[in-house]
């Protein structure tokens, strides 16, 4: 880890925020644009921490009420099938049970589907279309199904029972009735020629099909091209597999009405939004809860049917209604991530300049469309961090009878950055390019930034090369070659694989933050964007504590609580730190506002002669001042509390970036891989906290390297069935498999918002899938080995080195000694 500057050193980059920036909409900052930062940019220790690490966390499962009652679901053991009918008339039957639920209660109680909008929100997204344009078919999320089941897993009946033992007895005991019908789960065959439809509405699985880029000029440039690659990538499924299962409980108020949920997730205000839509009730009738949430990257950002049913039986029963998902049920439920088939061709001059690309990128959503995020977003940056002049994109999603795919760390970056790092590669051994010298030749130079790419993504800034060259130099390419041969003393094969990678953050455009100065000698600032870890309650605190130049410990970030947080996008997308810091500065300068109006009548002189410093309101060429609290108390009885509000709605995206290196050794014997090292340059725009953004960018480059050397939620094509429902079946990454990481943060600011943000959390992952695979083939490369799959399991190298063992044109010599 690079070490983090002091003050005055020279890596110390307090800068004033920017003075100007794109978007018109954004208010003048009137008194914090020329602010020299105290606290951003330092690594102070996460103030929640303390509370979490002793047991005091306030996470969905802690909760519990006088008298609740315990929710189980009975499952699909079909990957499709019809219901026929339910009997649960032996489930009743038993001790304790209260109600067995169906999806047929339900419809005949009024609820309605969850009102999922899978297409992003803001206006520079890539807008998905059905095929011929139009808005898709998404398939309706009812909390229950009534028709049929369409994956394994898939809740079709819920018990309520005193303890959730007697519910989890019960829901043996319900009896359903299955036709079983014709499925398909992979991506390939489900749009293929009489495939099984998931929906009857969409006969051939392929609900969104949009084609992007100019076509004319790809097809020229191609035909002039003196060198055409090409290839085809499976970028497999993943799930978060989250510290806490998920868990809500629900409590209806008979008296007043109104329901309580208490579920973690990363947006409070959109599951009530969307949850008094499908129980059809006011959402004032509704409170939801959502304070520490133990895991999310993704997976817990869309509403789960557990959430409203607990609310509906709650109201049901009488008494509230708790659900804890098992590890399995997780396993098989929670919303999965990636699961792209993408195939891509690359054109090039014989200097080897990029002239063109084609992709055709097809998403598999699973049963029903959750979220369109990972394609839309992978859409914008087929071409990565390079000049290729003209491109051309067909994005399609299909259905097939598998868990629900969703946005997961990176959401869908990753998967786009895996394929042009690979095609670029394969370019370069092919075509007897060094492969650095081809990757630097063709990099977006930063005199070009802003930088619209060709499917019109514009890139605010960033120093490609630079990343590029400093990552190489920190993970020692120049004694390659001497660890090369020490391996090979050794027994190993080592590996060198490198990729560069662009990513955006964008994520829903509206947030607001609340600010209140306490008399006690705290300021409350209230905001919708919500933690699952990433420490926004310290990181927050500090871009505060600068604006109103208090100290940190003085600012206490609330959240979670609907009845207090009204507006908020939650965490995802990378959004959080750059739209909760463009409104807490926007509402701090219109606190130092209030705050010189209301001293200017304290001290009984005109508004002109006052002015902010150091957290006190002074006038000037008096000797009259009062810090912020004494004002607040002072002005009180007469003007109310001294607070201040801010909303702001942000569409400009903004394109974090950076390089990384992976480094493996290869028992030839086992096929184990081994990573010795991994190293990062992550340019993240501002940052506000190295210690925070450092350690998302370890946890970020893990989560990563699980995917491509451990990770698969795989389901058997033949029979439907998840193979991966529990940790005995899942590979996870762990401490003792993994290196000390070298990271470095670069900081090139972006222009987009007030405080230059772009983001922190999702690089580490975005170039890991390619790091990894990419340095495996690079030690196998000797055996004539030039593909494999992901993950890089032991058995699929090994398998690889068998194969090319038994190749004539392999040499004998290339593995061993």
């Amino acid at each position: 880890m690079a070490p983090f500057p002091s003050p005055g050193d020279p890596g110390d980059h307090r800068q004033p925020l920017p003075s100007a920036w794109p978007n018109d909409s954004y208010p003048v900052l009137r008194h914090v644009g020329d602010k020299l930062f105290r606290h951003i940019g330092k690594p102070i220790e996460r103030k929640e921490d303390q509370r979490l690490v002793t047991g005091k966390g306030r996470f969905s499962d802690d909760f519990s009420l006088p008298g609740q009652t315990f929710a189980a679901m009975v499952r699909s053991p079909h990957a499709h099938a019809r219901i026929r009918g339910i009997d649960a008339s032996a489930a009743l039957a038993m001790p304790g049970v209260l109600a067995v639920v169906t999806g047929q209660d339900l419809l005949d109680a009024g609820l309605v589907p969850v009102p999922h909008n899978p297409v992003p929100s803001t206006r520079y997204d890539v807008k998905l279309t059905a095929p011929g344009g139009g808005k898709p078919f998404i398939g309706p999320h009812l909390l229950l199904p009534v028709d049929k089941a369409r994956h394994v897993g898939e809740a079709v009946a819920m018990v309520i029972a005193e303890t959730a033992a007697q519910a989890a007895d019960a829901a043996e005991q319900v009896e359903v009735d299955y036709e079983e019908l014709p499925f398909v789960v992979e991506t390939a065959k489900a749009f293929a020629p009489g495939a099984p439809a998931v929906w009857d509405e969409v006969a051939d699985n392929v609900f969104i099909d949009s084609t992007y880029g100019d076509e004319e000029a790809t097809d020229r440039a191609f035909a002039e091209a003196d060198h055409v690659v090409k290839a085809r990538f499976h970028i497999p499924r993943v799930t978060a597999v989250t510290m806490e299962p998920r868990a809500a409980l629900g409590a209806f108020d008979a008296e007043t009405g109104r329901f309580t949920l208490w579920a973690g997730s990363g947006g409070a205000v959109r599951q009530k939004r969307e949850l008094s839509e499908v129980l059809g009730i006011r959402p004032s009738a509704l409170r939801v809860l959502s304070f520490d949430v133990g895991g999310n990257f993704g997976a817990r950002n869309r509403v789960y049917v557990e959430f409203g049913l607990v609310l509906f039986a709650s109201r049901l029963v009488g008494r509230p209604v708790k659900y804890t998902a098992t590890r399995s049920e997780a396993f098989l439920t929670d919303y999965q991530g990636r699961d792209l088939l993408t195939t891509v061709e690359l054109a090039l001059d014989k200097s080897g300049k990029f002239l063109a690309l084609r992709a055709d990128n097809v998403s598999n959503v699973g049963m029903r469309c959750v979220s369109l995020s990972p394609l839309s977003k992978g859409s914008g940056l087929i071409t990565g961090s390079y000049v290729i002049p003209h491109a051309t994109l067909r994005a399609r999603a299909v259905f097939t009878n598998t868990m629900c795919t969703q946005a997961y760390r990176s959401s869908g970056r990753p998967e786009v950055t895996y394929a042009i790092e690979r095609i670029v590669d394969i370019a370069a051994r092919k075509l007897g390019f060094d492969p650095f010298a081809l990757r630097r030749m063709n990099l977006v130079p930063p005199e070009a930034m802003p930088y619209r790419n060709a499917v019109d993504s514009t890139y605010d800034s960033g120093t490609y090369e630079a990343n590029m060259d400093r990552v190489l130099e920190l993970a020692g390419w120049a004694d390659l070659p001497e660890r090369r041969a020490a391996a090979k003393r050794r027994g190993r094969l080592l590996g060198f694989g490198f990729a560069n990678y662009v990513e955006s953050s964008i994520g829903t455009p509206k947030e607001r933050s609340e600010i209140t100065v306490k008399a006690d000698g705290s300021i409350a600032v209230v905001i919708g964007t919500q933690p699952s870890g990433q420490g926004h309650e310290t990181s927050f605190a500090q871009v505060v504590a600068d604006m109103l130049e208090v100290p940190v410990a003085q600012v206490n970030i609330v959240l979670g609580d609907t009845d207090i947080v009204s507006v908020g996008g939650g965490s995802h997308s990378g959004r959080s730190m750059r739209h909760a810091g463009t409104v807490m500065a926007l509402a701090s300068d219109r606190l130092i506002e209030e705050a010189l109006t209301r001293g200017a009548t304290v001290f009984d002189v005109p508004r002109e002669q006052m002015a902010y410093r150091d957290g006190r309101v002074v006038a000037e060429g008096t000797n009259l001042a009062l810090d912020l609290f004494e004002l607040a108390e002072r002005t009180e009885a007469d003007f109310g509390p001294l607070a201040s509000v801010a909303d702001n709605e942000m569409h400009t995206p903004v394109f974090p970036n950076g390089a990384a290196v992976c480094e493996v050794e290869i028992d030839p014997e086992t096929g184990l891989v081994e990573i010795t090292r991994y190293t990062s340059v992550d340019d993240v725009g501002r940052c506000i906290n190295p210690l925070i953004v450092h350690g998302q960018t370890h946890g970020g480059i893990a989560q990563g390297v699980g995917q491509a050397m451990w990770e698969l939620s795989y389901v058997d094509p033949d029979t439907g069935q998840p193979l991966a429902g529990s940790f005995m079946d899942y590979g996870m990454p762990r401490a003792d498999g993994l290196p000390s990481f070298t990271a470095e943060i670069a900081e090139v600011i972006s222009p987009t918002n007030p405080l230059g943000i772009k983001a922190g959390g999702e690089g580490g992952t975005t170039p890991a899938l390619a790091t990894v695979t990419l340095a495996v083939l690079d030690a196998l490369r000797p055996l004539g080995v030039s593909d494999i799959k992901m993950p890089v399991t032991p058995l699929n190298v090994w398998t690889a080195i068998q194969k090319a063992k038994s190749n004539p044109n392999t040499d004998p010599e290339a593995w061993q000694e």
